[in-house]
Formats: structure tokens, C-alpha cells, sequence
């Protein structure tokens, strides 16, 4: 009997030392818990990740915390609005896109078949600004269905060492998650130009993580994964990126006939007057982009609005504004250069305030001047009509 209480003790005692020691781990895991400096990021984290691929249309992906801060870039691309019929002209780029970028992305298995088919590991757009190099790059996104991660340089700077370079290779995992998918870097030739020994120390590792990863990548032939850059200045970029972008694009001034797509483009779904010449229109507009074709109908779409008001304040009432006319946009067009002139002239003009100054100064000067030789020709010809006399 001794030894059976002995041994009920026992028992009872090591029972109540593992209760207490599991409530003790509990109490102390909720304390760190509640403790944790981290604990509402990590939250806003996981339901960043659920707002994500409930956008995406995906599956919740095991990110890292790296990944996190680049999928705020990513796009749907059920979310673009641009498609390839939404752009005018440029129909044999559009041509050529679809073949070398959209179909490896929409159709692999027909790339599949040796080296020489294998996917484009990048594509070069550049040209002027305003002549739709972000629209193709969104139409892209949207006509092949891949995931458009826009990739800005803020968000690859980081003030702690080292993070910039996980960050960089955080955009080429998650793009190797979510594939298809398209890296866009617009303006790329402010994040990969040319090396330089002034480079900070921090942006010329950035530029060496993104090019070997982006080599690293391409390697694999079953990664739906494509670079896509666009510049202003094709000029400045590094050797070895232009050596990665073996497809470029040169999206240049639009011609007449560019023009006429564009602006047929950019009035489709408004109101505008069925007898409008566009041909007429496009040859006014020599020189233009795209993007100032577009600037040109907005203006021209604010003359029917202010008939409007003008209408309303004589009395007349009108619930939508008339349509659009041909003389809204040649009057809009009258304006729109002279804008353009008076922006020359006050960026290159030869006339500046100082320079005003200067003239006024110089022209009281020559007054002076002239006026001193006119009393010396009359000295002169005095001493002449003396001599004679």
C-alpha cells in the first residue's frame, strides 16, 4: 500500500509538473506574441498576399518578405484596358511582337522544339516619348495573358546592406511563380545604364544581380519568363543589356496614315460629327505623337462643353454637350501650336530679360555714337566751307 501511494504521488506530481510546463510554454509563446514588434506587419503581410491572389486570379503562392514588396507592382492582366485594336498604326511591329513575345508566352509547346525556337529573353522599345511604347508594353501584357510586374527603382533601394539585391532577385522568383509573366522596366536606361566607376557601390551590384539572374533565367527553356524594356535613349544603355535584348523596336514619329489610325483610334465611342476629314486633319498635325494626337481631342472635346455653358447661361437648357466638329479641332490645333511655339521660344529663343537689358543698353549706346559722328561730320564740313572761302 506504501508503495502504491508513493507511486500515485509520483504520478501526480510529474502530471502537474507537465500542466504547469505547458501552461508556462503557452503563456510565454502568447506573451512573445503579443510581444512581437513585427506582429501587425506580418498580419497586414498574409492579408496582402490574400488581396493579391484574390486580384491575380491565383492560388495563394509561399512568398518571402522580399517578394511581398514587389508583388505590389504586379498587374492583372484581365485588369489592362490596352489591347493592340485600342493602338493605331504601328502594324508591323505589332506583327512582329505578336510573333517573337505573345506566341512563346500563349503557346510554348510550340516552341518547345530546339535552340532556335527557344523564347526571347528580352525586347527593346524605344523611341521618343509619347509615341506608345508603355501602351505596347501593356497591350503585350494583356493580348498574351501573362502577369506585367512594372518594376520601379524605388522600390529595389533599400537602406539596409544587401537587401537591394535580395529585392532584385525577388523579381525574377516571383515572376518565375506567377508565369507566364512579363517584367517591364520602363525608362531603363535610369536603372541599367552604362557602368561607370562613379557608380555608388549599391546600384552597380543591383545592375550585376539583375543581369546574372536575368541570364540565370533565361536558361531555362521551360520558364514563360520575358524581359521587356523601354528608353528614350537607347544610346546610354550598357553593352551588356543591349547584349540581353536581342529584339528591339524602333517606335518612331507616326506618318500620315499612323496619324489617321490614331486619331480614328482615339474618337472611336465619342461624339463627333460623321463628316469630319481625317485626312485633312492628320496632314495639320505634322510631326505629332500619339500622345499628342490624344492631348489634341481632349482639348478639342472642350469646345462643345463650353457651348454648353454658354447656352446655359443665355436661358437654353441642354442636358449633354453637341457633338464633336472638325473646326473644334483645327481651332484646338491652332492652339495647341501656338502653345508649342511660345514653349520653343522660351526654351531656345534667343530673347531673355538680361538679354532685353543688354539690348536696351546697347541701343542707347549706338544712339550716343551716332550722334557724336553727326557733330564731327559737321565740324568737318565746316573747316571745308572755311578752307573754300
Amino acid at each position: 500500500m506504501g508503495r502504491s501511494a508513493e507511486t500515485r504521488n509520483v504520478m501526480q506530481e510529474l502530471l502537474l509538473y507537465c500542466a504547469s510546463a505547458a501552461l508556462s510554454c503557452l503563456v510565454l509563446f502568447v506573451g512573445l506574441r503579443q510581444l512581437d514588434p513585427n506582429r501587425d506587419a506580418t498580419k497586414k503581410a498574409l492579408q496582402h498576399k490574400k488581396e493579391i491572389a484574390k486580384r491575380l486570379g491565383r492560388p495563394l503562392i509561399q512568398t518571402n518578405p522580399y517578394e511581398d514588396v514587389i508583388a505590389c507592382d504586379v498587374i492583372n492582366p484581365d485588369h489592362i484596358d490596352v489591347e493592340f485594336d485600342t493602338i493605331g498604326g504601328l502594324e508591323s511591329i505589332k506583327q512582329a511582337l505578336y510573333e517573337l513575345v505573345i506566341l512563346p508566352l500563349r503557346r510554348p509547346e510550340l516552341f518547345a522544339h530546339g535552340k532556335l525556337l527557344s523564347p526571347q529573353k528580352g525586347v527593346l522599345l524605344y523611341g521618343p516619348p509619347g509615341t506608345g511604347k508603355t501602351m505596347l508594353a501593356k497591350a503585350i501584357a494583356k493580348e498574351s495573358g501573362a502577369v506585367f510586374i512594372n518594376v520601379r527603382v524605388s522600390n529595389l533601394m533599400s537602406k539596409w546592406f544587401g537587401d537591394a539585391q535580395k529585392l532584385v532577385a525577388a523579381v525574377f522568383s516571383l515572376a518565375y511563380k506567377l508565369q507566364p509573366a512579363i517584367i517591364f522596366i520602363d525608362e531603363v536606361d535610369s536603372f541599367l545604364g552604362q557602368r561607370r566607376t562613379t557608380d555608388h557601390e549599391a546600384m552597380a551590384n543591383m545592375k550585376t544581380e539583375f543581369m546574372s539572374l536575368w541570364d540565370g533565367f533565361t536558361t531555362d527553356q521551360n520558364a514563360r519568363v520575358m524581359v521587356l524594356a523601354a528608353t528614350n535613349r537607347p544610346s546610354e544603355l550598357d553593352e551588356a543589356i543591349l547584349r540581353r535584348l536581342p529584339q528591339a523596336f524602333e517606335i518612331g514619329i507616326p506618318d500620315h496614315s499612323e496619324r489617321v489610325k490614331i486619331l480614328k483610334v482615339i474618337l472611336k465611342g465619342e461624339r463627333v460629327e460623321a463628316n469630319i476629314n481625317y485626312d485633312y486633319i492628320s496632314s495639320m498635325c505634322e510631326g505629332f505623337t500619339g500622345s499628342d494626337l490624344f492631348e489634341l481631342c481632349k482639348q478639342a472635346a472642350y469646345f462643345p462643353l463650353r457651348d454648353l455653358l454658354h447656352d446655359e447661361k443665355d436661358g437654353k437648357k441642354s442636358s449633354v454637350p453637341r457633338a464633336l466638329f472638325q473646326s473644334d479641332l483645327e481651332n484646338a490645333l491652332l492652339t495647341s501650336k501656338k502653345t508649342k511655339a511660345a514653349r520653343s521660344d522660351f526654351r531656345f529663343g534667343s530673347q531673355s530679360p538680361s538679354f532685353t537689358r543688354h539690348t536696351e543698353d546697347d541701343d542707347d549706346q549706338a544712339q550716343l555714337s551716332f550722334s557724336e559722328i553727326q557733330k564731327l561730320l559737321s565740324r568737318i564740313e565746316k573747316r571745308i566751307v572755311g578752307l573754300n572761302y
